[in-house]
């Protein structure tokens, strides 16, 4: 059990053996410090290096900034634009450098960075029409017209209560992405099954089911078919079933906002596990769960554990959580008062709402989601171009509020869900550890909201053989890689019958290989999915038979 102060002065509270973070944490702002000699050094600096760049400025010696924001021939060309921006990135690095030195704890500190980087990225000269020499050069080259396209941008951004990040008219879903054949055949409040259409003469006898995130849409893993991992599976000779949650309105009325963590974990994943042996005629089958999905997942087959049941051959976790000891920069919300807060709005009901979720997952990288694009769509007038993942992006999820609360209580807040018997499901206690079958295992190397090292802990939980796998890149485009784009890395370590305790050990001893993870998943998985057999002549069975083709309703329910 591990003591996570979060806040200067604040204490933790130890309550029936859970231990949670900044039980009571002390109102902002917070009185912070620098020690003197830290401070005197960091003045000094910068005095130095602002009179060095003047000095240079002055003698037209001022070099160009590999800086994107700044570096374009526009702002090359304009002396004072460019000592603007350098004198801006000079003072950002001497605010860096105050909260690395301020007195106080990591977390806290955490949070004063988080809060200094929000105010920064936000002031930057580029962000203003009367500041950047590109934006103003674009305005009089086309005599204005880049301010009325910028205008009806934003009033279009406006009245949809974001901010465009795609070209989302070059996009439909079940036209150009989520295309991959299939059907839907099964349904009930919280979500529709799909099973793709086999495209192999022979498929493997044991199925895959998928479990997304009820964050976001699942077609994140069906985009276009040239990075569907959906289809890459298919493909490769599965038999591919796929939850596809419901995304719940606030005009909804038959009660779905007051559905339960136990509701997605009984009603949702534990039956879809259940429809899917029953297609299948399979006893076992295999299983799949990406990020809040694979948390889902992992405390299903639990709960099914804790019952005597073990429905699933093998796991495969993508950029998920088990242990929430280290959760990277999301930590910064994370504390007593904002888990109170969310249980009085939502724990007896009500919707998390999809635009307060992707605004804040917007601004854990402000720079590239959004002042980017208040540059691009306002300032320059432009369409940001057609991006399928971003398009995604947009199309966020509502949550049931009371799932959301416990969720975020027993998971960020209290690392409960790690615990054997802490946390009950349907009256059941869960203990992970009761998890022995077979598990591949995947992080990204550069992942902001599931760091690699947090999905490496799950190794430290699941009983049985682990194959560790990490991938460059972030949260999402790690996990999308097809292997045709011959695309980044992903590193394996298959020497070891073992995977070692330190996840920075398991690196060191790590072998870096070209391209996409996707084939050694196939090939791993193909060792746990049976023998081949003849492909069946149609989807679902006479007990569930195709309900519409997919990817069905439920996906096509916008939010935002």
């Amino acid at each position: 059990m591990q003591h996570r102060p979060v806040l200067a002065r604040a204490h933790n509270k130890v309550s029936q053996g859970v231990v949670v973070k900044a039980q009571n944490p002390p109102a902002w702002p917070l009185p912070v410090s620098v020690a003197p000699d830290a401070l005197s050094g960091i003045q000094a600096d910068f005095s130095q290096e602002w009179r060095r760049v003047v000095d240079a400025a002055g003698k037209g010696e001022l070099a160009p900034l590999s800086d994107r924001r700044f570096g374009s021939a526009a702002w090359a060309g304009s002396p004072q634009h460019l000592l603007m921006a350098h004198l801006y990135l000079l003072s950002a690095r001497a605010l860096s450098r105050m909260v690395d030195a301020v007195d106080a704890t990591e977390p806290l500190r955490e949070r004063l960075r988080f809060s200094v980087m929000q105010w920064v990225d936000a002031m930057a000269p580029s962000n203003f029409l009367a500041f950047n020499p590109e934006a103003q050069q674009k305005l009089v080259e086309s005599s204005g017209e880049v301010l009325r396209n910028g205008i009806d941008n934003l009033m279009r951004d406006l009245k949809r209560g974001r901010i465009q990040q795609s070209d989302e008219t070059r996009f439909e879903v079940g036209v150009n992405v989520a295309v991959t054949p299939g059907g839907v055949v099964y349904e009930n409040d919280l979500l529709q099954l799909i099973q793709y259409a086999p495209a192999t003469p022979t498929v493997h006898a044991r199925p895959l089911l998928i479990v997304p995130p009820c964050i976001n849409k699942f077609y994140i893993l069906d985009l276009q078919p040239e990075n569907s991992f959906v289809r890459h599976a298919v493909e490769a000779g599965h038999t591919v079933f796929l939850v596809s949650w419901r995304n719940p309105l606030a005009s909804d009325t038959d009660g779905i906002d007051q559905a339960t963590w136990d509701d997605y974990i009984e009603r949702g994943v534990l039956q879809a596990i259940e429809v899917v042996r029953d297609i299948s005629a399979q006893d076992q089958i295999n299983t799949l769960g990406f990020c809040v999905g694979g948390t889902m997942l992992g405390a299903a087959l639990a709960l099914a554990a804790a019952r005597g049941e073990q429905p699933s051959a093998s796991l495969t976790l993508l950029t998920t959580m088990l242990d929430f000891r280290e959760t990277g920069i999301l930590d910064v919300f994370v504390d007593e008062n904002h888990a109170a807060l969310r249980d009085q709005q939502l724990g007896a009901g009500g919707l998390m709402s999809a635009l307060e979720l992707a605004n804040t997952f917007a601004f854990l990288r402000p720079n590239e989601l959004v002042w980017n694009y208040v540059v691009g769509n306002y300032l320059k007038g432009e369409t940001p171009p057609p991006f399928d993942l971003l398009y995604w992006n947009a199309d966020s999820t509502n949550l049931p509020g009371p799932f959301f609360a416990w969720y975020f209580r027993n998971t960020y807040l209290e690392n409960n869900l790690k615990v054997p018997g802490r946390v009950k499901t349907c009256g059941v206690p869960l203990d992970l550890t009761q998890l022995d079958m077979p598990a591949y295992l995947f992080g990204s190397r550069e992942d902001h909201i599931v760091p690699w090292v947090s999905a490496y802990a799950t190794t430290a939980l699941l009983r049985g053989q682990a194959r560790f796998v990490l991938g460059a890149s972030g949260h999402v485009a790690g996990v999308i890689n097809p292997p045709a784009k011959n695309k980044r890395s992903y590193w394996v370590r298959d020497s070891d019958a073992r995977l070692p305790g330190d996840p920075h050990a398991w690196l060191a001893g790590a072998q870096e290989h070209a391209g996409s993870w996707w084939p050694d998943w196939a090939n791993w998985l193909s060792g746990h999915a049976g023998p081949k057999v003849k492909k069946k002549a149609r989807l679902g069975n006479a007990r569930y038979p195709v309900i519409e083709p997919a990817p069905g309703r439920y996906v096509r329910v916008r939010a935002v």
